[in-house]
């Protein structure tokens, strides 16, 4: 299956997937707290598919634009109800069965996040040892006391195990106080405590470079620079390359590990290179033409060859997290939490002007890294779902009318004042609160087709 064919299947799972659990959220709490549901649909406009079904007839649609949906209720503003039935007209119930409906929309994308990690953890996370590589004098990290091969084993107190934990927290950490407590341990397994100042990542937080600013780089082991498969019809193969050859000078230059070999091919896209290698103890000599590959606006070398690895690289390098059904459940609300916190910090750097409106995403974006995680895996994927389904229940709940938070706010001055507010500041919030929906999406699509096209 094609990356595209695989991003549209992925953005298909994952809308549906989210806005049903979304809209199931309302619906569920609306039928058991009395109130009538007419539809229930996924995605808007006219529907490609419905059915009527249950004691009320509840029509199920299917709809053709897939970018939301919807619970319709039983409602006196939005048409003449049955004098048997407006007992169970939602403008009918008490502001607080009201908030408890509108509430649980975003609450069941909460806990279908807390679902799905906690069945990550059990299923296991796969990640790099957040073992320290060379760190730059003058960096934040230099300053803390940070030294290379250290192992990063908490942030804050709070333990890591893998690098993408250590960015989650550092990046939370950026967005508030500006400085974090490191809890590393050296090669000897002493344990020690360096402070990293967080306040000047200004534009390397924009760009998510926060690691590499704060002079945090993954510790890359050396490989001797032995190939070991070739890519079929490759520059590489063409040139008479075979597995089991090593490298050892190219132009004259001694080759003492991979990484100097692949940035010495990188660095010279569609230029002759005379490689000395050996082979069954016998040394011969190649010439070598690097094929021309563009990547991130600029031209490199490619010679379709890969490194021969260590059977133990991968015990040295990598780490398996998994937890029993308790502790995974008890890191699921740890996780969704967090992620929740630093969703919600993010959009109010926005708001504020912190942070560039050109971290908002749209589904262009959302299917590349839904096509991605599947191809990763299973635990990929569940990360995933379950990120984008906490975004999900922070937007929703934001005090903006036409979303959940914003008839959550007229229900909550409703709740305080006694009364509900006039039907004419209503409409109006809702115009306001559409435009700037609206104009969020517009920004959106603009980042996805940027992206695309820079890319």
């Amino acid at each position: 299956m094609n990356s595209a064919m695989t991003s549209v299947l992925g953005l298909i799972v994952t809308l549906g997937l989210l806005i049903t659990i979304h809209e199931f959220g309302h619906f569920w709490v609306a039928r058991k707290l009395g109130v009538k549901v007419l539809r229930f649909s996924v995605g808007f406009g006219k529907p490609i598919w419905s059915k009527r079904m249950g004691r009320d007839d509840t029509e199920f649609a299917l709809a053709a634009i897939p970018l939301g949906g919807y619970v319709r209720m039983l409602d006196e503003r939005e048409g003449e109800v049955a004098p048997s039935d407006l007992d169970r007209a939602f403008n009918r119930k008490p502001v607080s069965t009201r908030i408890a409906v509108v509430i649980a929309g975003p609450a069941a994308n909460f806990l279908f996040a807390v679902v799905a990690y906690t069945v990550m953890f059990m299923w296991g996370v796969s990640g790099l040892k957040p073992i320290i590589g060379d760190v730059p004098e003058g960096s934040p990290a230099a300053a803390g006391g940070i030294r290379s091969g250290d192992l990063v084993v908490s942030v804050d107190q709070h333990p890591v195990r893998t690098w993408n934990e250590t960015a989650i927290a550092l990046l939370d950490n950026s967005l508030g106080e500006g400085r974090a407590m490191i809890g590393v341990q050296d090669e000897d397994g002493i344990r020690r405590d360096g402070e990293l100042d967080l306040s000047q990542l200004g534009d390397a937080l924009e760009q998510g470079r926060i690691l590499e600013a704060l002079g945090l780089t993954p510790w890359n082991p050396p490989l001797e620079p032995v190939i070991d498969e070739l890519i079929d019809g490759g520059a590489g193969e063409a040139a008479g390359l075979m597995p089991g050859d090593r490298i050892l000078t190219a132009d004259g230059q001694n080759m003492s590990d991979w990484s100097q070999w692949a940035a010495y091919v990188r660095a010279r896209p569609g230029q002759a290179i005379q490689v000395e290698i050996s082979r069954d103890g016998a040394v011969s000599d190649l010439n070598l033409v690097p094929e021309r590959m563009d990547e991130d606006a600029e031209s490199v070398g490619r010679i379709g060859a890969y490194v021969r690895v260590p059977a133990d690289f991968t015990a040295r390098t990598r780490v398996l997290v998994r937890y029993g059904p308790l502790g995974a459940f008890i890191e699921a609300i740890d996780r969704t939490w967090e992620m929740s916190l630093f969703t919600l910090k993010m959009l109010g750097r926005m708001v504020i002007g912190k942070a560039s409106l050109e971290h908002l995403s749209g589904p262009i974006t959302i299917a590349q890294f839904a096509g991605q995680s599947v191809t990763v895996g299973l635990a990929a994927f569940l990360s995933f779902l379950a990120l984008i389904s906490i975004s999900l229940g922070v937007l929703n709940l934001l005090p903006v009318p036409v979303l959940d938070g914003g008839h959550l706010l007229y229900y909550l001055i409703e709740a305080v004042k006694g009364s509900p507010l006039s039907e004419a500041i209503q409409a109006a919030g809702q115009r306001v609160g559409l435009a700037v929906l609206l104009m969020l999406m517009g920004v959106a699509f603009f980042n996805d087709i940027t992206r695309l096209l820079s890319s």
